[in-house]
């Protein structure tokens, strides 16, 4: 592939976040007061392809918006941060992804996410963007989409000899049909668990089910560990990435800053295991700013995080 700049297509999700922070998140039928109150866009891949193109990748992102004004905030940001949106279908009759996110005074969160526009995105679509995934170095998806739609993206990036990333978020089943057309799996804990059937607090060793993955034909799975870094497991082995010391600010954005940030490494040839470093990093900062967009960082910010060893 010819390419000065690292070449990463994202297919996935968009959706505008609501977010509210309180001290602690409510019972069932608890009203709570809450505060900062934000609005903004989000969206697993969309916010993983700003990141990608934040970091200098050159960056396709191929998804579905409504035709609304929530759909013009993505279009706005896209031209912001240079996301290509060549392959963007504005769907009519469908609301554009709308997530409603709650903080609690630690900077933990849970979203509740109402797909929209997103859950009519096919692998027809993805077939638009064939070229584009034939000239790409990295293909990263996620589960915010259709799971045919992301295993088409899957299979296509595998293909053309592109790296295919499977970030298995949000939790689900993953059939063994869309495993194989996965090069590198990103899933953390509960995902990991869920996504082979276990449930989600399952007691269970995670080393234990990564070898599952493997024995399936994945190569490459990182499991993301919050607070406590990556693991990377691979046939040869398996290796502890630590994590970087922050202070939690807010935490919604950081797998995504992640996944962007590996896929644009892993696109400029990084090997496997400093790309991961990269990432981690990029997760710390991420955690450091309220809103996912403002928090995600440049590349400028990753390397000065990991040459001062902290975030």
């Amino acid at each position: 592939m010819e390419s000065i700049r690292p070449s990463v297509t994202v297919v996935g999700s968009f959706a505008v976040g609501l977010t509210l922070r309180a001290e602690r998140f409510p019972v069932k039928g608890e009203t709570l007061l809450g505060r900062d109150f934000d609005m903004g866009p989000g969206g697993k891949g969309s916010n993983q392809a700003v990141q990608a193109a934040r970091l200098g990748a050159d960056v396709e992102f191929v998804a579905r918006l409504g035709q609304d004004n929530f759909g013009e905030i993505g279009t706005k940001l896209y031209a912001q941060e240079g996301v290509g949106s060549t392959y963007l279908v504005h769907t009519p009759n469908c609301n554009t992804g709308v997530g409603f996110i709650v903080l609690d005074k630690q900077g933990d969160n849970f979203i509740i996410l109402d797909p929209g526009a997103n859950a009519l995105f096919t692998p027809d679509d993805v077939d638009r963007a064939k070229e584009r995934i034939q000239n790409s170095h990295v293909v990263i998806t996620q589960l915010e989409i259709p799971m045919e739609t992301a295993g088409r993206a899957l299979e296509l990036a595998q293909q053309s000899d592109a790296i295919s990333i499977l970030n298995p978020a949000p939790a689900q089943r993953v059939p063994p049909d869309v495993l194989k057309h996965a090069d590198i799996l990103t899933p953390n804990e509960t995902e990991l668990r869920i996504m082979l059937g276990r449930a989600p607090d399952a007691i269970v060793n995670p080393i234990d089910l990564c070898d599952e993955l493997l024995q399936m034909g994945v190569q490459r799975i990182i499991l993301t560990r919050g607070a406590r870094g990556a693991l990377i497991v691979t046939p040869d082995g398996y290796h502890t990435m630590p994590a970087m010391q922050v202070e939690v600010v807010d935490s919604t954005g950081a797998g995504d800053a992640f996944n962007g940030t590996l896929a644009t490494y892993l696109a400029r040839g990084m090997p496997l295991e400093p790309a991961v470093r990269h990432a981690v990093a990029a997760g710390a900062l991420a955690c450091t700013k309220l809103g996912v967009i403002p928090a995600l960082p440049t590349a400028e910010q990753v390397e000065a995080a990991l040459e001062h060893g902290q975030a």
